[in-house]
């Protein structure tokens, strides 16, 4: 399956992340991280889950350090991960230049003070997709 995918985070203390090339200040909050894969939505889901993997994208990073709620699973045959990019950043608060090295907005992770699902729920329905909330890997292939 190809689609997009929101991944929900929860950071409990402030990080100063260090990735390959770039140093990032991610204060305490829930996050959302906005992604796709065009190959396997499942396969990419399912690695964001594992704990033992190469450190590859920002993503990676942050989640060796922060919890990995629940993922939304959105699939589709379109690549829309700037446009729901350009949606949750609507509710959430940017943290410039993580995870959209290849998209046209300036980052793929958001901050919210509270649970995002409604956010995420509306910007959903406002355009029309379905998806799958997933809480583990074992949960993808259901």
């Amino acid at each position: 399956m190809r689609g997009s995918y929101f991944l929900i985070i929860r950071v409990d203390r402030e990080l100063e992340l260090h990735t390959k090339a770039r140093l990032f200040h991610i204060p305490p909050g829930y996050y959302v991280y906005v992604g796709s894969a065009m190959n396997s939505l499942e396969k990419r889901v399912e690695r964001h889950f594992r704990e033992n993997k190469k450190l590859h994208w920002h993503i990676d990073y942050l989640l060796r350090e922060a919890k990995l709620l629940r993922a939304y699973l959105i699939p589709s045959e379109e690549r829309l991960e700037e446009k729901l990019s350009l949606e949750v950043s609507k509710f959430g608060e940017p943290v410039e230049g993580f995870g959209a090295g290849d998209v046209r907005v300036n980052t793929n992770l958001y901050r919210f003070e509270e649970e995002p699902d409604t956010a995420l729920i509306k910007t959903l329905a406002k355009l029309n997709l379905s998806w799958k909330t997933v809480k583990s890997a074992g949960e993808i292939f259901e």
